[in-house]
């Protein structure tokens, strides 16, 4: 099935990259963003773009199938499906905040941001679930992948609460716990990330230095554990020491129930991650 010469799989690269555009640039308009999220929002549009753009002219070009030969030894589709569906689940995130945060009834231009917000997120979801489809093995694409993804994710969405939370108070209000709990989401964090990098070397064929399952297997029990902690140190030090302020709206208090449910979802992930992990070693073993 081809339009204009383009097969259904570059149409949907090519509105990926009209959608995630016009999102990031019509807030542009209003000038610089202060907001938090809403600089998380303009992130994750251009990270879309970027991401559509790069596989766009790599397949188009045909260059994807020199790296898939030279490189990623027959895995482009796995690195393909895999940013499409990381791309599908930060659109997810990334309207619903933009509708809750910005959204209102007078808001035209916002309203209009989020419609392309939503229909971006709309086809990254279908072409990710194509891609899926016709690529049945990979593990940037399984569920331990998107698990891996979703958990920087996750992290990602808790530095960006927990910055908004502290912004403007930071030199009065400062509670041990809440410190611990911000330690405890960027040292769970930071190893996520290497054990993406770690499978995206295996792609290229490098040689490991472990068995990666081991070294997922400890990682996701110390981050089980760390995140037990901060799902109980959290809500327990936060609606504690919150202080209402007089403002209407009280944001920071939205915030701290953001980062309350967001730390038991990534608990949840971890959790999971780590079932898999023993599964994929009995397996091995």
């Amino acid at each position: 099935m081809s339009l204009f010469g383009l097969s259904l799989h570059q149409c949907f690269r090519i509105l990926e990259m009209v959608f995630c555009a016009l999102a990031l640039i019509i807030p542009m308009f209003r000038g610089s963003m202060y907001s938090p999220y809403g600089i998380w929002c303009e992130f994750v549009w251009a990270f879309g773009l970027i991401v559509a753009v790069v596989i766009f002219v790599l397949e188009k070009c045909l260059v994807d199938k020199l790296i898939e030969n030279l490189v990623l030894k027959h895995t482009w589709a796995d690195l393909s499906c895999g940013l499409t569906l990381l791309s599908s689940l930060m659109l997810v995130s990334a309207s619903l905040i933009f509708c809750t945060v910005f959204v209102c009834a007078t808001c035209f231009a916002d309203i209009i941001c989020a419609i392309f917000s939503i229909l971006a997120c709309i086809v990254y979801v279908v072409d990710g679930v194509m891609s899926k489809l016709k690529c049945p093995e990979g593990h940037l694409s399984s569920v331990r992948g998107i698990l891996r993804f979703s958990q920087a994710l996750v992290a990602c969405l808790l530095f960006t609460a927990v910055y908004s939370y502290f912004r403007g108070v930071e030199n009065r209000f400062r509670p041990a716990g809440l410190n611990w709990c911000t330690l405890v989401y960027v040292v769970c964090f930071l190893p996520t990330v290497v054990v993406i990098l770690l499978h995206l070397q295996k792609c290229v064929n490098l040689p490991g230095c472990c068995d990666l399952n081991k070294v997922e297997l400890v990682l996701d029990a110390i981050a089980v554990a760390l995140y037990v902690s901060a799902a109980i140190v959290w809500p327990l030090f936060g609606y504690k020491t919150y202080q209402r302020d007089s403002k209407t709206y009280d944001y920071r208090y939205h915030d701290l129930n953001i980062i309350t449910v967001m730390t038991y979802v990534n608990l949840g992930l971890y959790i999971a991650d780590l079932v898999l992990t023993l599964i994929a070693l009995f397996k091995s073993g």
